[in-house]
């Protein structure tokens, strides 16, 4: 029997367990902790006395290895969103509210556009021919635009400040997304919860299947001989691997940097996400999610009675105590919600991510690794391995399908 060793249950391991399944291997699916879905991940909060996200993700409609991942396991209708392409804006320092929607392929009208931006300002050539070395700020000049348009959407995408982050891999996601027009950029997010969307429809998939998940199977280490990957020692037992057996290790890049000793920038950037519990919640317009500039809430999402906050590039925010983060925190919500001044804080959980993603440098982009390692039968996912784009579900769920096709190949 051929089987593919799948180890790593997040979205990059549950892709591959899914295209390995479809592409007729044997899968066998492990995972470290106990629970599927890695940092994308849902749970009951005990002071909120709800289930919570452990971050927010804004999907669009063009990212295609992420709609096709959810038509695989039959949880499209699981995600929900206005019904075109548009992102409410809030300046909080001046109070100015403005729907960014993109056009076919850019808003050329002024009704369609950020308050001070133009058209040209939304088609940034220099972002789209960066060479390797670029900073994303270095391609964007200083104005409007960069503050309205660029650095909400961009920070948010690369996790890392614009100073530091790849121009490069910036181009890469425009060219997927924004460029593609109106129909790649309707945004989405669950419905309910990550779990629900992404994570307990593919293992239902994957179990009506026979495949189960095998939790608490920490990799401590691999045997080779002659260019193959030969055994795999988990914490309670050792696994032979048969003459044609395959792995595929969709572990975070730490973990995976440690057991196959490879040379990467392993600097992280951090993200909070704040939960806050209201009475009686609603952004402006009935909106499931807004974008704030010059706060320390860069969006805000709308779930039931829910209302979560999302700051990227968050590492210096990390060092703060999470009761100073709910006071920044609220008193953005409050200004977004008009609130009166004053209003005092709500049952709120704060999660600090302080590994969220690895920093998106030139350095980093340069050196991530192909889904092919040294050994002939192993293969890596995750979304940090090469896959064109930045540190995101996208990523990881194209990551695991990279990987499949190359250890069929």
């Amino acid at each position: 029997m051929t089987v593919l060793h799948i180890v790593g249950a997040g979205l990059a391991g549950l892709s591959a367990a899914l295209h390995g399944l479809a592409g007729g291997w044997t899968v066998k699916l492990y995972e470290a902790s106990g629970q599927a879905g890695g940092r994308c991940r849902s749970y009951h909060d005990a002071v909120l006395d709800r289930v919570i996200d452990n971050g927010n993700h804004l999907i669009l409609s063009g990212n295609r290895e992420t709609m096709a991942y959810l038509r695989r396991i039959g949880a499209s209708a699981t995600l929900t969103g206005p019904t075109q392409a548009r992102f409410p804006f809030l300046d909080l320092a001046s109070g100015e509210r403005w729907v960014l929607r993109p056009g076919w392929a850019l808003p050329w009208s002024a009704t369609r556009r950020a308050p001070g931006t133009s058209a040209r300002d939304y088609l940034p050539w220099r972002l789209l021919t960066a060479d390797a070395s670029a900073s994303v700020a270095d391609c964007l000049p200083p104005g409007s635009a960069l503050e309205r348009v660029w650095r909400p959407l961009l920070v948010s995408a690369l996790n890392t400040p614009l100073e530091q982050a790849s121009a490069r891999l910036a181009g890469r996601l425009l060219r997927e997304t924004l460029l593609r027009g109106a129909a790649a950029c309707r945004p989405l997010v669950a419905a309910d919860s990550l779990e629900d969307s992404f994570v307990a429809p593919a293992l239902r998939h994957l179990g009506r299947a026979g495949v189960g998940m095998q939790p608490h199977r920490r990799l401590t280490g691999i045997d080779s001989q002659s260019g193959r990957a030969t055994a795999l020692h988990f914490a309670e037992t050792v696994i032979p691997l048969g003459a044609r057996d395959v792995v595929i290790l969709a572990l975070p890049a730490t973990a995976a940097a440690d057991l196959l000793a490879l040379n990467l920038p392993l600097e992280h950037q951090a993200i909070v996400n704040g939960h806050f519990r209201l009475n009686a919640p609603a952004l402006p317009g009935g909106e499931c999610f807004l974008a704030l500039v010059g706060g320390t809430a860069e969006w805000l999402f709308r779930r039931g009675d829910v209302i979560s906050t999302t700051t990227s590039a968050a590492n210096t925010l990390t060092e703060l105590p999470a009761e100073r983060i709910a006071a920044l925190l609220w008193a953005d919500i409050c200004r977004a919600l008009e609130l009166p001044e004053g209003s005092p804080v709500p049952p709120y959980r704060i999660v600090k991510e302080k590994r969220a993603t690895l920093a998106q440098t030139p350095a980093m982009v340069a050196t991530r690794p192909a889904p092919l390692s040294r050994w002939d039968n192993l293969a890596l996912a995750g979304d940090w391995v090469a896959t064109g784009l930045p540190c995101t579900i996208e990523s990881a769920v194209r990551s695991g399908r990279l990987a499949v096709e190359t250890v069929s190949n």
